[in-house]
């Protein structure tokens, strides 16, 4: 096969990575990549929004089968256009691709089809949603949802009403998220313990990965402002076979069903953000692709051939693919740029990278790199996923750290505490 990946970052990395491990799999080409990816793969210059000119390269290439990697091109509609092409894709369609897409239109689906999630209200102007923060009725902490794509920062949790008015004028006055700010969901904080549970699905057979746990909030101890993800692990007792079992029946299957009698049918990936509360499991959003960082310890751990999961998935013949998965358990920490949520500087010469993949349980997945006269610089907020598998969670938290202090750029900064929740439990 020839395969084509879309995207740039850690996540478009780690399914390089995988998929080349594949027998099946005779060229990989990456667009448009990275400094990491380039090492492995051709990486060709090319939007992934522009989907005439992705169009135009598949044909161009002889490409057999493409996987998108980041929402913003399933969200404009890419894997329509390839399909009309006779292409195989994986992803779903524009329609479907609303899950994520519109915060909106998540909340109200899961409200149509019985799907545990928390109470909500919707807003279109600023007014209305600053006189709802004000109300007496307004119970703290409280989530403030920009309704569009916004990278994984358009949601902020606020202790207070300050807190959360100032979070309504950054999205829909400054418009720090553009248009995904015209509407913002106000609903209430859930409290408990955060799961990250993914699933491939043809749209009828519905084949679950490992389950895995991110990290949001760029401090230790959870502080700080939320960010794409700094750090994830993944064990097998994140659920448990009770838990995992109550998700797949409340949750994936009734929005798969769902999906499919309202005539969006879900092909892809999809990922479903969970709150463990003391009055059950309730999603927190879903997304319509393999979660960055989550992706950096679910597919360390599949064992089997992920070309062949692809290619199962697409031709609707999922229930006849057998996934194996490492028993063990996988960590991923970030390292991010000085600065990052915010402003940062690019250009940082990376060092470290070769004495940290010695050790053969480690994985370095490039995320915001870019190479300079033969030199690895940064080129983002998150520039590397350090990750690690061992045979259990303290083991990988261990050795990733290990690998993590050999590693240097100016104003590197990353969490210190990735897994720990998972030793606490």
């Amino acid at each position: 096969m020839r395969i084509l990946v879309i995207g740039s970052g850690g996540r478009e990395h780690t399914l390089v990575w995988k998929l080349s491990q594949s027998p099946r799999v005779r060229t990989i080409l990456c667009a448009p990549g990275n400094g990491g990816i380039a090492q492995a793969v051709r990486c060709v210059s090319a939007d992934p929004q522009d989907t005439a000119a992705i169009s135009r390269l598949v044909l161009q290439e002889k490409i057999d089968f493409v996987v998108v990697g980041p929402e913003a091109p399933l969200a404009s509609g890419l894997v329509d256009t390839l399909k009309a092409t006779g292409v195989g894709v994986l992803g779903p369609t524009k329609s479907a691709a609303q899950l994520e897409s519109s915060k909106v239109f998540a909340k109200d689906f899961m409200r149509r089809h019985n799907i545990p999630t928390a109470d909500y209200r919707t807003f279109r102007d600023p007014d209305s949603a600053l006189a709802c923060l004000k109300s007496p009725e307004a119970r703290y902490p409280i989530v403030v949802k920009a309704d569009g794509l916004a990278a994984g920062k358009g949601v902020v949790v606020s202790r207070n009403e300050q807190e959360a008015c100032r979070a309504v004028e950054r999205i829909m006055i400054a418009k720090e998220f553009g248009s995904a700010g015209d509407r913002i969901i106000i609903e209430d904080c859930l409290q408990g313990m955060e799961a990250s549970y993914i699933v491939f699905t043809d749209g009828s057979a519905i084949l679950p990965a490992a389950a895995s746990r991110d990290h949001k909030a760029i401090f230790d101890d959870d502080k700080g402002p939320n960010t794409g993800g700094m750090g994830t692990y993944s064990t097998d007792d994140i659920l448990g076979p009770d838990l995992e079992r109550e998700v797949l029946q409340r949750i994936i299957q009734p929005t798969i069903d769902g999906m499919r009698e309202e005539g969006n049918p879900y092909q892809g990936i999809l990922y479903a953000g969970l709150m463990m509360t003391e009055q059950g499991i309730q999603v927190l959003e879903f997304n319509v692709r393999m979660g960055d960082p989550e992706c950096q310890v679910i597919l360390p751990r599949l064992q089997s051939d992920f070309a062949e999961l692809c290619e199962a998935l697409c031709r609707g013949r999922l229930k006849d693919y057998k996934a194996e998965w490492n028993p063990g358990a996988a960590v991923c920490v970030v390292l991010a740029s000085g600065g990052y949520p915010g402003s940062y500087s690019r250009g940082k010469v990376i060092t470290g990278l070769d004495m940290a993949e010695e050790d053969h349980r480690i994985a370095i997945f490039h995320a915001g790199t870019s190479l300079q006269e033969d030199r690895l610089v940064t080129n983002g907020g998150r520039v590397l996923g350090v990750t690690a598998v061992d045979r259990d969670l303290a083991s990988a938290i261990m050795a990733a750290y290990e690998a993590v202090n050999k590693i240097n750029f100016e104003g590197m900064q990353y969490r210190r505490d990735i897994g720990a929740k998972g030793l606490k439990k």
